[in-house]
């Protein structure tokens, strides 16, 4: 390094009879040059150890301008991803607490998800058809012997039944054989309707009775003797006249319903008959199927009514 000029050391001086540019070991330092500004003072050595400390003390702060200006750039740097990650929150469909709604739209602060309900209250159970038959004062839907015995066949499991004439009364005991008006009428009995099929030489005729309650027409139909009077017309001649018929008795409801079956030729009847049963099983069938319907119906009809 150079303060002003060339350095050109002093001539050396004596000390203790050696020259100060010798040096003990036989090292010989170069020769120094004259002072080539006579008479100008000699530049002054400079002061190593200050500069040194300088130095150091320059280094220290360069230091800690690089360590605070790291801090800086790393708080800005967390403040920009702090910021995205906000915006990129903002962008989702995801509620509070990550509950993404159905919408697409966050959801309300503070709102709970949504959860499905219940009503705790069991649906009142359909309506039973057989308590629309049982009592008189539901059982209104209008009943007449075309209703009860519609068209002029029916077929039950593929055998054809013809109808013949239809009737009805509200004189329950004068369209009943032997002991069964007196029994039909003691047990309250409104009205009998009646109605008669043939199929291949044997008539049936069955007579539905009806009363106000089921409890009558279950004593009715326990009690039952004699049978109901044969119909005739309509094609069909007198049968069960002074000859031995199939007679039954069955109930549903406030209904009771007998049958009597016979030969048109006025034929016996015996076991051996099967045609005989087997006619006696199907309009017996069909009278309770018909029945029934009527419960079925007004079942239904009470069900889908507004305020039920």
């Amino acid at each position: 390094m150079s303060f002003g000029g060339p350095q050109w050391p002093q001539e050396p001086q004596q000390q203790g009879g050696q020259p100060f540019g010798q040096q003990p070991y036989g090292h010989q330092p170069a020769r120094q040059q004259p002072n080539p500004f006579p008479g100008a003072q000699a530049p002054q050595e400079p002061d190593w150890g200050a500069l040194a400390d300088a130095s150091a003390a320059d280094r220290r702060r360069k230091r800690r301008l690089l360590i605070g200006g790291g801090a800086l750039a790393a708080l800005v740097v967390g403040a920009i991803v702090a910021t995205a990650v906000v915006n990129s929150d903002n962008g989702t469909n995801t509620g509070k607490n990550g509950t993404v709604t159905p919408t697409g739209s966050a959801a309300p602060s503070g709102s709970p998800t949504p959860e499905p309900t219940f009503s705790s209250v069991a649906p009142p159970p359909p309506p039973n058809p057989k308590d629309f038959i049982s009592d008189e004062k539901k059982d209104k839907a209008p009943l007449s012997a075309e209703g009860l015995f519609p068209g002029k066949k029916l077929t039950m499991n593929g055998r054809p039944y013809t109808k013949g004439a239809t009737s009805s009364t509200t004189n329950c005991a004068s369209v009943a054989q032997g002991a069964l008006g007196s029994i039909l009428k003691k047990n309250g009995c409104d009205r009998v309707i009646r109605a008669t099929y043939v199929k291949d030489g044997v008539a049936i005729t069955v007579g539905v009775a009806v009363f106000s309650t089921e409890a009558e027409a279950l004593k009715a139909k326990n009690q039952a003797k004699g049978g109901i009077a044969p119909l005739a017309g309509a094609g069909v001649a007198d049968f069960c006249r002074a000859t031995v018929c199939l007679r039954r008795s069955n109930s549903i409801g406030r209904y009771a319903y007998f049958t009597q079956a016979g030969f048109t030729n006025g034929k016996k009847v015996t076991e051996a008959d099967e045609a005989v049963y087997q006619a006696s099983d199907d309009l017996g069938t069909f009278s309770f199927n018909q029945i029934y319907a009527r419960g079925r119906a007004q079942a239904s009809a009470a069900a889908g009514a507004p305020g039920e």
